[in-house]
């Protein structure tokens, strides 16, 4: 497809829910603005060729409430579209709606990928909304604390059943137009959340490595990602995991009698002398592993094969110990080989500082909305306090729930409460929605949180496509000749499920 290098971009904007680690924020950011590079520079040559896609797309503003739950506060601010009518078969053609999740959307997200794919393939008209509170979808001062209450994932689907409306009446849509709506990842779950709430707008939804389950302690992260290191189809080993698990347990003793040494060897900015800069150093330590794993083959710093190949190449030079240690110090480095920082910010009081910055400019950064979500709606801590975690124990549910207080004045007692309110509201995994389909791969850590197997109850199902060798939203990108067979398989279950759904939806029209 013409956009097909744009892939990882798409994915790097819909992926932003992975930890507090700031290593793990880096890595995204910088792959974003490589790709985003790249894309201009594609552009430039379709344009110079007389292939002008950019023409078929308009950016929009529709006026929203900020709160739709209080009819007497009018305090609206503007919420940022995409539309691109280049397939749509007017007047009746289907409708696709791509739901932004936790970052900016770019007019990219109507250009490429395979909702696009499919559009193109059934006349769809197709629609791309920013969410509240981020990008270019926030008022000047949106970011400060007592705003942010207007952040939810309940207002956010108040704003889709709004901006439905606003398209249909602005394309003088009607019951003949069948909406199917995209995400992945948390607008994977604002995709199934929004057909379980609005079934009468949206007909049916496409919800990928969708996490609809909150959980404050989500453990089974790394649990996940450990399992995911063992996995011999894509190049993990039980040595590799046991490699992993022996670095950390060095690095951390190390650290604890000898902090400069570690400083020093891991190109850190600060000594980490107390206890939560030691924290940081681990928690981006382990980031360079998380952000491998959950995007395993999608061209995003190395793989897990890659890896593997690293933490399991031993010599017989060292003991057991300082060899995997300094495994991982040359792990370290391949890392930050690619970047442009000169050394590893460790500083917790910065990290706090980073978080706690409401200016404008902050809202396309994203990391201090997220941490509000976390605190308020879905937990998501990645912690290491089981044995089987293969990194640092260090990473505990007190020092990732600690920022709740610091930045928000949120009880981290509250946060139990929280959460299962979320639930309770949703339905978690076993929610009864009708023409929802749950796509998820067997190396991505959030399939924990998703729904995985099929159920059919009293006339409720839950559809799903397991897809057991890929990573967190592949099924979201423009097909590729490299692609394994079964992610190709995977499309096309896709493609028949959203065809059935529309061919459904005419004949209920008849």
């Amino acid at each position: 497809m013409l956009f097909s290098l744009v892939r990882c971009l798409i994915l790097l904007l819909l992926l932003t829910l992975t930890g507090a680690g700031r290593t793990l924020m880096k890595i995204k950011e910088r792959v974003r603005n490589l790709q985003l590079q790249k894309t201009k520079q594609l552009l430039l040559t379709h344009t110079a060729s007389s292939r002008q896609p950019l023409r078929h797309v308009k950016e929009g503003r529709i006026h929203q409430q900020l709160d739709h739950f209080k009819r007497k506060d009018v305090s609206t601010f503007p919420q940022k579209f995409f539309v691109n009518e280049a397939h749509w078969q007017r007047p009746d053609g289907p409708v696709f709606l791509f739901i932004g999740g936790e970052g900016p959307i770019y007019e990219f997200d109507v250009l490429a990928g395979h909702h696009v794919d499919m559009a193109e393939e059934n006349g769809a008209l197709l629609l791309a909304l920013e969410h509240r509170f981020y990008g270019d979808s926030i008022n000047p001062d949106g970011l400060k604390t007592e705003n942010l209450a207007d952040l939810s994932s309940q207002q956010a689907l108040a704003d889709l059943a709004v901006f439905h409306q606003y398209i249909s009446q602005s394309f003088n849509l009607s019951h003949r137009n069948t909406w199917i709506s995209f995400g992945g990842s948390y607008s994977g779950s604002l995709s199934a959340w929004f057909r379980g709430k609005f079934p009468h707008l949206v007909y049916g939804a496409v919800a990928s490595s969708a996490p609809v389950m909150a959980k404050l302690d989500f453990s089974a992260y790394s649990d996940s990602v450990g399992l995911s290191l063992m996995n011999e189809a894509v190049g993990g080993s039980e040595k590799c995991l046991a490699g992993v698990r022996e670095a950390f347990a060095a690095a951390e003793a190390l650290m604890s009698w000898n902090a400069s040494r570690v400083a020093r060897d891991f190109g850190c900015c600060q000594i980490p002398k107390d206890l939560d800069d030691q924290i940081e150093l681990m928690q981006n330590l382990a980031d360079i592993i998380l952000g491998t794993v959950q995007y395993n083959e999608e061209g995003v710093l190395m793989s897990i094969d890659e890896i593997c190949a690293v933490m399991t190449n031993k010599s017989e030079a060292c003991e057991e110990e300082v060899e995997a240690y300094n495994r991982l110090v040359k792990l370290s480095q391949i890392y930050h080989s690619t970047s442009e920082e000169p050394c590893l910010d460790i500083s917790h009081e910065k990290t706090v500082k980073n978080l706690m910055d409401t200016s404008v400019h902050s809202g396309r950064r994203a990391e201090r909305q997220w941490t509000y979500q976390t605190c308020t709606e879905f937990g998501f801590y990645q912690t290491c306090e089981d044995a089987t975690c293969p990194f640092s124990g260090m990473v505990t549910l007190q020092s990732q729930t600690e920022l709740c207080p610091i930045l928000f004045g949120i009880s981290q007692h509250s946060l139990p409460g929280r959460i299962a309110f979320t639930n309770n509201y949703y339905g978690g995994d076993n929610a009864h929605t009708h023409r929802v389909l749950f796509v998820n791969g067997g190396v991505d850590p959030w399939r924990k949180l998703s729904v995985v197997q099929d159920r059919t109850e009293e006339g409720d199902e839950a559809q799903t496509i397991f897809i057991k060798d890929t990573a967190h939203c592949a099924d979201m990108m423009s097909g590729r000749v490299t692609d394994r067979s079964s992610l190709k398989k995977a499309r096309q279950e896709i493609e028949k499920h959203v065809v059935g759904w529309l061919k459904m939806a005419a004949q209920e029209r008849v």
